[in-house]
């Protein structure tokens, strides 16, 4: 698989259909992963899922499976999606046995330097469920500052006004 970029644990490679059962596992588990990714309920099925990726390649998306660098396990996917102008959302899923490893935190920041140096953005915003504490905790420790909330939702930024890539204090 190509390596697009890297950080200390994990490599970020461009999604691939030799992961879909990696993908399928991680968005069909419901108790640890799906709630934070929508409402569907039912498992999304191997001819959906490749559907889905297949999309993603035609568009040419800023979408990359992160794998762990030392045994090249799938950790989850993470996207900048939404571009409008020098802006766009950034989005991340992780497979549950993934989590609480630090790997979310080295993503974030690793992403958002790569969001500003090498796709141009100026602001990267996300919005996380106001009941996913750990993942808010984990978006100010990067930098990400609240700028709007509402019962379900808090809406988060990170924005480079230097130029320079960003560093939060991971």
């Amino acid at each position: 698989m190509d390596v697009v970029f890297e950080s200390e644990n994990i490599l970020y490679v461009r999604p691939s259909f030799d992961l879909i059962p990696d993908y399928l596992e991680m968005v069909n588990d419901i108790d640890h992963v799906a709630r934070f990714i929508g409402e569907r309920r039912e498992p999304y099925t191997e001819e959906e899922e490749r559907s889905y990726m297949q999309g993603k390649l035609d568009q040419h998306a800023a979408m990359f499976s992160m794998l762990e660098r030392d045994t090249r396990q799938f950790i989850g996917n993470l996207e900048f999606m939404n571009f409008k102008d020098d802006e766009a959302e950034w989005g991340i899923v992780m497979t549950h046995k993934m989590q609480d490893k630090g790997y979310g935190a080295e993503a974030l920041q690793r992403s958002v330097e790569y969001g500003f140096s090498e796709l141009g953005l100026r602001r990267i915003y996300l919005v996380v469920y106001a009941d996913n504490l750990r993942a808010i905790h984990v978006y100010e420790k990067c930098g990400f500052i609240e700028y709007d909330r509402n019962d379900v939702d808090v809406f988060m930024e990170i924005v480079n006004k230097s130029g320079e890539p960003a560093s939060g204090s991971v």
